[in-house]
């Protein structure tokens, strides 16, 4: 197989492999929004039945816009659920919610890897923006140094990806033994809220892999450059 052939293997895997990502994802939601947990808990309620219990009072919870755009705001202490997850009483509903809730223990517990992640943020910012304008620009002169400058800030960015991995999956055990333990699931109903937790860490698995993917190719190219020199 010759070299366009394998790039075009690569470009379908790197498109193929977040798309499925993403259809496990909204499949797996779609399917267990439907299947109300026994508790009957609305995803806000759950939110806020973990955190009063973990003595996180002072993290407020607020309705967002978009569908799963859930998420965690160290900055201003707040949990934010989407219109579907505020107010849904599925096992859906409560394991997002729960495992938001997660990030917000994990902030009060000073967890080390959120910490490292949230001190990563503007390097990884600026060298997801600037990475690829400087290894192109690098190609096109053929200045080598200024792509492998490029590289560096891109692999900033591939750390943060990596980083994310233990912060995201850290947080989903912590929803399962929170869901556990306040009652909110019981144990005939684990097995599927697992299926919920896993299927979103999917979308993290393959935003990790494709980043490393992408970062050793242009280290590969770089080096094959310089190699010829």
């Amino acid at each position: 197989m010759g070299a366009f052939g394998s790039y075009l293997i690569y470009l379908a895997l790197i498109m193929i492999i977040p798309l499925w990502a993403q259809s496990r994802v909204k499949s797996t939601y779609n399917k267990y929004s439907k299947v109300s947990t026994s508790s009957m808990m609305t995803g806000a309620q759950v939110a806020r039945k973990i955190l009063d219990d973990n003595g996180l009072y002072n993290v407020e919870i607020h309705e967002t816009r978009g569908m799963l755009t859930d998420h965690y705001d160290p900055r201003k202490k707040a949990v934010f659920l989407s219109s579907g997850i505020y107010h849904g009483q599925s096992m859906a509903s409560s394991a997002v919610a729960a495992h938001e809730v997660g990030h917000a223990i994990q902030d009060a517990e000073s967890y080390a890897f959120l910490r490292f992640r949230s001190a990563l943020v503007p390097i990884a910012n600026f060298g997801s923006n600037i990475s690829i304008f400087l290894i192109i620009v690098g190609f096109i002169l053929n200045v080598m140094e200024l792509a492998t400058v490029g590289v560096v800030f891109m692999g900033a960015a591939v750390l943060f990806q990596l980083v994310t991995l233990p912060v995201e999956f850290d947080a989903s055990n912590r929803a399962m033994a929170q869901l556990v333990s306040t009652g909110v699931i019981r144990n005939n109903e684990e097995r599927e809220t697992k299926k919920v937790l896993s299927a979103a860490a999917m979308t993290y698995v393959a935003a990790a892999l494709v980043a490393v993917a992408e970062l050793l190719r242009f280290v590969l190219i770089i080096v094959s450059a310089n190699n010829r020199e």
